[in-house]
């Protein structure tokens, strides 16, 4: 499966956008989509995750402020970015994970920056 993200940008604390990752597949045959992040120095870390059943989790640090959702009709799972902080600066990827027997393949997209200015 190939995932296109994107929807980065530069906004000043405290605005919006909102991050879309297109699969090459129905992703009501993927078993989870998550959004990551990498900052700079850091590891990339988790930021949101939902199944194909619409369970979903979030890394503390966005819990309140970002919300992950998921159009089968396109093809589409997006990250809602509000009150955004500085601190949120990263470059974002979404990860496919698929179930294949018994073991899970991992397909990751190609990251998106953002950018949050003080």
């Amino acid at each position: 499966v190939q995932l296109q993200a994107s929807g980065g940008g530069l906004v000043q604390a405290g605005g919006s956008l909102r991050l879309s990752c297109a699969a090459s597949r129905s992703i009501s045959s993927i078993n989870a989509v998550g959004w990551y992040r990498q900052a700079p120095g850091k590891q990339r870390e988790l930021v949101a995750r939902i199944t194909s059943g619409g369970s979903t989790n979030y890394a503390d640090s966005v819990k309140g402020r970002f919300t992950i959702s998921r159009d089968n009709a396109e093809n589409t799972v997006y990250l809602q970015m509000d009150s955004l902080k500085p601190e949120d600066t990263a470059v974002y990827y979404c990860k496919a994970d698929i179930l294949i027997m018994t073991s899970f393949l991992y397909f990751w997209g190609q990251g998106t920056q953002v950018t949050v200015s003080s």
